[in-house]
């Protein structure tokens, strides 16, 4: 294998086993696991009391039956988070009594709709405890991969969420280095987890500073955006900054590896092949890949891209509809492991690349 270290790349369960239930679910999270999956991805954000729950947001409006609960319909408001100006309702204006009283839904209208209000919000306590379950059960060690979702603006609401997290790990005992990987798409926080929170616990868990873009221009080259807290700071870099060798050397001051958009790795030229004015990946043909994976393992940082999924909608023209094509390229490739909304599909074909190569 051209990992890091030379074994096949793990596989990390993106909001569970998003694509097939109700993403951030304890069923989504179970599913995962049960289909391989090497870790589980909670992205956290805080109730109104600060306990750690399971979104992918702070507006819970997109996942959850919130906006039907007459009882909650005072709760809309419009925020600035990061920002965005959104309308919706937002975790921290619920305590996490009310939030257990709403239900998870699916976000993607192409994807099963069937378990839809059947699930509740789970916090990190939760998660941490069904992982356990399953060590207890089966002897399998699963791990989890937590987002520090917003830490800059929820530090403006009044809530630390970097220390919150350690807080609770530590008081669940949840500290193995080998089973958390903690991630986030801002840069102070991970500095403050690495040089001040982490150090007071006597913890040391790998870090993964997270690379963004808001999308592919026409000729493959990347629409390049700031982390959340360099805008507040006024620091001038973008992460396209962050993935130089000079950038990435400086990650490695604070972090173990990078989970970059797999268009960092590798891009595409965007054409609309069909002319109906909609493109999607399946209009795209790839790039040669970037020495992305290179340059970080250079100064050994691991590479967790991110996402994988089985839709066509996802693919690139050259896969031909077939999503374990993508995987194969990218294991080729060197990645150390991979987000992805099908866990099953992840780690099936790592099992065939482990017997090819």
């Amino acid at each position: 294998m051209k990992t890091l270290d030379g074994k096949p790349p793990i596989v990390i369960a993106h909001r569970g086993a998003s694509g097939e239930l109700p993403e951030h679910t304890l069923a989504a999270y179970q599913l995962a696991i049960e289909q391989g999956a090497d870790f589980i991805e909670p992205d956290l954000v805080v109730t109104k009391e600060g306990v750690l729950i399971a979104r992918h947001e702070s507006n819970l409006i997109n996942t959850t039956n919130v906006a039907e609960l007459p009882e909650f319909a005072h709760r809309r408001q419009t925020k600035i988070v990061n920002g965005l100006v959104q309308q919706g309702f937002f975790a921290e204006d619920f305590t996490l009594a009310e939030i257990k009283t709403l239900r998870a839904r699916m976000a993607q209208d192409f994807r099963p709709q069937e378990f839809n209000d059947l699930y509740e919000i789970p916090t990190l306590e939760e998660i941490i405890a069904l992982v356990k379950q399953v060590e207890t059960d089966t002897a399998k060690k699963i791990g989890i991969y937590p987002e520090t979702k917003h830490p800059t603006y929820f530090l403006q609401q009044g809530y630390d969420i970097s220390q919150k997290l350690i807080d609770t790990l530590v008081h669940e005992g949840f500290t193995e280095p080998k089973r958390v990987f903690i991630q986030s798409f801002e840069v102070g926080n991970l500095k403050a987890l690495k040089n001040r929170i982490m150090p007071a616990f006597g913890v040391n868990l790998p870090l993964i500073q997270l690379l963004n873009a808001l999308g592919v221009n026409l000729d493959g080259s990347l629409q390049e955006v700031k982390p959340d807290d360099f805008v507040v700071s006024g620091d001038r870099r973008t992460y396209a900054d962050l993935r130089t060798p000079d950038g990435l050397k400086e990650i490695a001051t604070y972090a173990d590896g990078i989970g970059p958009w797999k268009r960092m790795i590798r891009s595409v030229h965007v054409v609309d092949v069909n002319a109906d004015g909609i493109v999607n990946d399946a209009d795209k043909t790839l790039t040669a890949p970037t020495s992305l994976v290179e340059d970080a393992h250079a100064v050994g940082l691991l590479v967790h891209p991110y996402t994988f999924r089985n839709e066509a909608r996802y693919l690139a023209k050259d896969y031909n509809n077939n999503p374990e094509a993508e995987y194969r390229d990218f294991i080729e490739l060197g990645v150390d492991g991979y987000f992805t909304d099908f866990p099953g599909t992840g780690d099936r074909v790592r099992h065939l690349m482990t017997n090819v190569l």
